[in-house]
């Protein structure tokens, strides 16, 4: 498939372009439809909504609050100079078209809506439409009309979900902002102008495609409003950073030799299989959230599901198609030029990365102990973790919905912007009720509405607000205590009891979701690197990675630490649903980097048997690229600061936490200090669950590779079956002594094939027998691999003159590779190895 989006590029092109624009017109016309289903079944605030709903029918449209306060001279707000500004702002609000109704406090039997004081009153607005489907147009001419009565003494803000709707930044100011950093970072990273637009085209297309493909949705099944921004969120993330592995990968094999075809190719068939691995783990991880049961939730894995599959349906199918398009230009003129003058590059990798790798392999227990002891300190807030609900109280101090939050609370007690409804059915006498919940502590004030249709709603306000640790004891009181000593059947409903109900029902199920999804990435992993010990340390790495996740959250948004600076509002409890997000999305990217590091690492153990060498070059070759793709997703999470939105917000500053943590500490540090520490148990599986597991390969096997003139006639290698209890001890192909006795190289002219033969040798003139020879191509390709015998001679087999790498690795010995130089005849090289490394001979 990547050969003929690669040739067919246009057409792959036009494709996208005609898919994107499509959707972006259907979605366009059709509009959004999305809704927050928070209630719960079975539990006591769904069970009071639906009596609510049944006796107290909803008004169609969105209610909304205009509070005012006077001070100073100003008098009470009963005063006719008040007044007199109030009332005709009040009645020019309720003749604008799309108002239906404008409750005021001037009316005796609304006198409820005036301070005790007499100097705070407020008015009901109910619009036409849901707050989602308000023109902003005509909300701002509310704003204004309101907000033109304050005078010297006379304060006058506005509250409600309508409201807020103005106070959001320009839609896309936090994807522009991501988008902006994560192509800083792209270009820092490859130096070329090209190869930085390839990652950040492809995520748009992708994430964009999503976006239109989840307002299309929320016509046909409920979806939150938070959804299309968590999809958003987490497809920039996951599309640019699969691009760039899958550019990365293409980028090196074009400098070493590659032609730009066969080069895409092969990163296709190696990267963009990881790609697809990881891709498919995140969705997994992010469907772990059905075993939650809760209805909010099943439109954020629709949204933010569908858009991963087009993030890595883009990065397998338009990016081939874009790097034939480039071809070449994905390297800066700096590195042609090189290319064109040294040659390609060799295939060990070098630099920090790889000295990085070399001190991890050198001080595991010192570095593990130092990446334990930091996370552990950024765990320690989660003890203190608190799931609740955000409102408006949790605004910054500068909008006016914020404002309007504390003027009530100032004026009418800090409970009254969360009141609680009991209600009681069957038409009961709630007159003891009332007064024995008038009596009850932290009560402020409570009365009951006259019924209707034998249901009578009793308006509890607390004395602490909605977010107060004190309104969630209250609410156990009465239906623990109180409501039961009355003897009459009630339930406790109101939008805090809504959000405490779903905070319980949260942490109650939230074990059982974590295991599923550790337990689903566990069988993958086992399947993918036949290892017990790989996925038990990626599972405790991700239970690590989460905590000190969780912690800074807790820190930031719960304890208020750097909110200021942040300019987030103000601190306050978890949300509910946050929690079950965010593990989804952590597990799914650090599945992405466990996979990127150790399919490497797992690559190079199959190859040489040797573990230390294993994860040093695993590391040396991935961490970087790692790190680079963390910066990426750190600058687009955190650039959702500037949502406007503050479970945007949260979500924003604790995945940029947990990837922050994950690549630069746990996948940097702890996980290959701890493969160091594990050696050879890292790759051990029992027997009988080796014939069991299907295979699934997360890298392509490489054929063994034949000369041009076929394989020779008297080479009688054989095919040893390989197990996975061990390493490749055998690889592809083992020779018989024989073999080296009697083989003769075929005789071919210039650009035939030939071999390169000789003998290993210890530092005491031993035979070397067991050990891996392999012979590499300049740009990176295994053309042959073979283990030497008992008297330690060995032969591989050459394709034609040139210039080769020779890798000679064997247990207990330090393993190094030879630079090469095949004529049109047989080459005689002997090695000798020792502890410091490999030594020429002749």
């Amino acid at each position: 498939m990547a050969r003929w989006c690669y040739r067919h590029r246009l057409v792959v092109l036009v494709l996208w372009v005609g898919a994107l624009f499509g959707l972006g017109a259907a979605g366009t016309s059709a509009g959004t439809d999305y809704s927050n289903v928070f209630s719960l079944p079975d539990t006591d605030s769904k069970q009071a909504y639906d009596l609510m709903t049944k006796a107290f029918p909803r008004s169609s449209g969105d209610t909304d609050t205009v509070v005012w306060r006077s001070s100073g001279d100003a008098g009470s707000v009963t005063d006719t100079a008040v007044r007199s500004r109030i009332e005709p702002a009040l009645k020019e609000i309720a003749g604008m078209r799309g108002v239906g109704e404008v409750v005021g406090p001037y009316d005796a039997k609304n006198a409820a809506q005036i301070s005790r004081d007499g100097r705070t009153a407020f008015a009901q607005i109910t619009f036409t439409d849901q707050a989602n489907g308000v023109p902003k147009d005509l909300v701002q001419k509310v704003v204004d009309t309101a907000q033109d009565a304050e005078r010297d003494g006379l304060r006058v803000e506005l509250g409600g979900q309508a409201i807020t709707r103005i106070q959001e930044p320009p839609t896309g100011v936090s994807e522009v902002v991501g988008i902006a950093a994560a192509a800083v970072v792209l270009f820092l990273a490859f130096g070329s102008l090209f190869a930085m637009l390839l990652p950040i085209v492809v995520a748009i297309m992708g994430v964009g495609s999503g976006m239109m493909a989840t307002m299309l949705l929320s016509h046909v099944t409920n979806v939150p409003e938070v959804a299309p921004l968590l999809g958003s969120l987490i497809g920039l993330g996951v599309g640019i950073d699969y691009a760039l592995f899958i550019v990365t990968r293409h980028r090196r094999g074009i400098q070493r030799g590659l032609e730009p075809e066969e080069s895409a190719v092969r990163a296709l068939n190696t990267s963009g299989r990881a790609v697809l691995f990881a891709g498919g783990t995140v969705c997994i991880a992010l469907a772990g959230m059905l075993v939650m049961n809760l209805r909010f939730l099943d439109g954020v894995v629709i949204a933010t599901s569908q858009t991963v599959v087009l993030s890595v349906l883009a990065a397998i199918t338009l990016l081939p198609a874009l790097l034939g398009l480039l071809g070449r230009r994905v390297l800066s003129r700096k590195q042609l030029r090189k290319l064109a003058v040294a040659g390609p590059d060799p295939a060990e990798a070098s630099g920090p990365a790889a000295r990085w790798s070399a001190y991890v392999q050198k001080r595991p227990r010192s570095i593990a102990a130092m990446a334990l002891v930091v996370m552990a300190v950024l765990a320690l807030p989660v003890l203190s973790l608190r799931l609740g609900a955000t409102d408006q109280g949790n605004n910054q101090e500068s909008t006016t919905t914020r404002q309007a939050y504390d003027l009530l609370a100032e004026g009418f007690g800090p409970g009254f912007n969360g009141p609680l409804q009991v209600v009681v059915p069957g038409g009961a006498d709630t007159t003891e009720l009332v007064r024995t919940i008038r009596a009850t502590d932290d009560v402020a004030q409570a009365a009951a509405a006259p019924p209707a249709g034998g249901i009578t709603v009793i308006q509890v306000v607390p004395k602490t607000s909605p977010q107060s640790v004190g309104t969630d004891r209250l609410i156990d009181r009465l239906r623990d205590d109180v409501i039961p000593e009355a003897g009459v059947e009630a339930h406790v409903g109101g939008v805090t009891a809504v959000f405490k109900d779903f905070a319980s029902v949260t942490g109650d199920r939230l074990p059982y979701f974590v295991g599923a999804i550790i337990g689903l990435g566990f069988l993958l992993l086992l399947i993918a690197f036949r290892s017990l010990v790989v996925p038990l340390t990626a599972a405790l790495m991700n239970l690590i990675a989460a905590a000190a996740s969780f912690g800074v959250l807790v820190a930031v948004f719960q304890w208020g630490w750097g909110t200021e600076f942040l300019g987030i509002g103000k601190e306050g409890p978890i949300t509910a649903f946050l929690p079950v997000i965010m593990l989804s999305l952590l597990f799914g990217l650090s599945m992405d980097y466990q996979v990127f590091l150790v399919s490497r690492m797992h690559e190079e153990w199959v190859h040489t048997g040797d573990n230390a060498r294993a994860v040093r070059v695993g590391l040396a070759e991935t961490s970087r690229v790692i790190n680079c793709a963390a910066l990426i997703m750190i600058c687009v999470f955190s650039a959702f600061v500037l949502s406007g939105d503050m479970e945007g917000a949260m979500a924003g500053i604790g995945l940029a936490a947990a990837v922050a943590l994950d690549a630069f500490i746990l996948r940097t540090a702890l996980v290959p200090a701890a493969m160091h520490l594990l050696g050879r148990s890292n790759w051990w599986l029992p027997g009988w669950l080796e014939g069991r597991l299907p295979h699934l390969a997360v890298e392509p096997a490489e054929p063994p590779a034949e000369s041009p003139a076929g394989p020779h006639k008297n080479t009688p290698y054989k095919n040893t079956p390989h197990k996975n209890t061990g390493p490749r001890k055998n690889t592809e192909h083992v020779q018989t002594a024989e073999h080296i006795q009697t083989a003769e190289p075929e005789k071919s002219g210039t650009g035939g094939a030939t071999v390169v033969h000789g003998f290993l040798r210890t530092a005491d003139g031993d035979p070397l027998a067991g050990a891996s020879v392999t012979l590499v191509s300049r740009g990176g390709r295994q053309l042959d691999r073979v283990t030497s015998i008992a008297d330690g001679s060995y032969i591989v087999s050459v394709p034609a003159p040139g210039a080769y790498i020779l890798a000679v690795t064997a247990r207990g010995l330090a393993s190094r590779a030879h630079h090469v130089t095949v004529g049109s005849g047989p080459l005689v090289y002997d090695v000798e190895l020792t502890d410091e490394g490999a030594g020429l001979v002749n």
